[in-house]
């Protein structure tokens, strides 16, 4: 099992465990890696909702759970990657929402696999390995 990045979708249904095959794919990976990785995006996109429906109790829960994740930074390289994809995307008709696009560049730039439920949403991207734990 290569090193992976996880998309908000699945990080999100794994902090919530209730699909039992995104939690036995995440509990193996685990046994093999340790820890998680997300992009900085990721931990944003989760914690703005969270704060929205004024989750405080999951919020502090979602925070315990990122003290063992490793969170890669959304910076210069991450984010010319992004800016190429976006204009890829953009040129060839496919999806180019930049969130997804910060996730697949910080995937791309760490040598990492994204782990997604949304494939349709990166599989345009060549370079870009991705695995569906749905």
């Amino acid at each position: 099992m290569d090193a992976a990045l996880l998309d908000t979708d699945i990080l999100t249904e794994f902090f919530k465990g209730q699909n039992a095959v995104v939690r036995g794919r995440a509990d193996a990976y685990l046994q093999t890696h340790g820890r998680f990785a997300i992009s900085a995006f990721t931990y944003y996109e989760i914690v703005r909702g969270l704060r929205f429906k004024d989750a405080s109790t999951k919020l502090k829960a979602f925070d315990g759970l990122c003290q063992g994740v490793q969170i890669f930074s959304v910076v210069g390289g991450v984010l010319n990657q992004a800016a190429d994809l976006w204009v890829a995307g953009r040129k060839g008709g496919h999806p180019h929402r930049d969130a997804d696009l910060i996730i697949a560049a910080t995937a791309l730039e760490h040598g990492r696999t994204l782990i997604t439920g949304n494939t349709s949403h990166f599989q345009w991207i060549p370079e870009l390995q991705i695995d569906n734990w749905r």
